[in-house]
């Protein structure tokens, strides 16, 4: 089967292989394991691997890149900049998207909104959709994200394909699958058995971007040696925050930063702690929280996106805040 894959995610090429942000890799080499010939239709440029977050390369005999630019959708201004590359992009999707015996496109994003346009042109061929953000109909979102899943859930413009979210959302059309995704394999499952005793010790993992707020994270431990409970917060990650978040660190020996880490370590690390934290604005499928569930380490979260189905906890009311009892009543 010819298989192709049309995304905005950045690829690189390192050693003759095409190299692109690891955790969709890993999920798309699972994939490829079942298909004779992939397309793979995404931006290419020249950057190191630290740019594309790392990155693994694809594992797969016979495979095709076709390059594409970049583009931003998200904005008038964007579009207006983006304008002159467009026709080439489509054009090249559509060549693609002809030659495929499988469509499967990864959004939300810029080329899967053009994705989204095409496939229209194709009811008969088989497809699939990774819709890998916040798929709640309530939560507020750019116009270009709104589109894709008003796009993908109309069952009169997109046939024959699966779209798979995360969560399981009510009034949905029969296209829609709710899906849930994890790190590990059922084969790396143990009984891990925790002494929840002081000092406590918490897990922060993901990006220090603002919209994680690891900087909570850090308050909230220190909340509690400030009430005598022995905590310590231990954070894997990088990002634009990296540098505050090491003055606030200075010479507090309850907070410990790591940076990025290899997904083994990691796991050990899941396996020793008691809590992870992550009070993210917003998220699409909080990767750290099924990974910190797989090995014991019980998650504190803000109610975003699919969070309240991945823990089966009953979705806040409308109009209250969408944070964690546990969260709520500040320190």
């Amino acid at each position: 089967m010819s298989f192709s894959i049309f995304t905005h995610v950045l690829h690189t090429i390192e050693k003759e292989k095409f190299v692109a942000y690891a955790p969709y890799i890993r999920e798309m080499n699972i994939w490829l394991k079942h298909v004779g010939k992939v397309e793979i239709v995404a931006p290419l440029k020249k950057c190191s691997t630290i740019e594309v977050n790392g990155g693994e390369y694809y594992q797969h005999q016979k495979l095709v890149f076709s390059a594409i630019p970049s583009v931003h959708l998200l904005t008038f201004k964007s579009i207006s900049s983006s304008f002159w590359k467009l026709p080439l992009i489509f054009l090249k999707v559509f060549n693609s998207m002809l030659r495929a015996e499988h469509v499967h496109l990864r959004c939300p994003g810029n080329i899967g909104l053009i994705g989204c346009l095409l496939q229209i042109f194709f009811p008969h061929k088989p497809k699939t959709a990774k819709y890998a953000g916040n798929w709640d109909p309530e939560a507020k979102q750019p116009w270009s994200y709104k589109l894709q899943k008003w796009i993908l859930s109309n069952t009169i413009l997109t046939r024959n394909m699966t779209v798979l979210v995360y969560g399981k959302w009510p009034n949905q059309t029969k296209n829609i699958l709710p899906f849930f995704t994890a790190s590990f394999k059922e084969s790396e499952k143990e009984v891990v058995i925790k002494d929840f005793k002081s000092p406590y010790k918490f897990l922060f993992v993901g990006g220090l971007v603002i919209g994680k707020q690891p900087s909570f994270a850090i308050k909230l431990v220190e909340a509690l040696n400030n009430r005598s409970i022995p905590a310590e917060i231990h954070i894997y990650g990088d990002g634009p925050l990296k540098n505050d978040l090491e003055k606030v660190a200075k010479n507090k020996d309850y907070i410990h930063l790591h940076g990025n880490q290899p997904l083994d370590v990691l796991k050990q690390h899941y396996k020793d702690a008691h809590f992870l934290i992550l009070a993210s604005k917003s998220e699409g499928w909080p990767k750290a929280v099924a990974e910190a569930m797989f090995f014991g380490c019980i998650p504190i979260a803000t109610a975003v996106s699919c969070v309240p189905w991945m823990l089966a906890a009953p979705p806040p009311p409308k109009g209250e805040a969408k944070m964690s009892p546990l969260l709520k009543g500040g320190f």
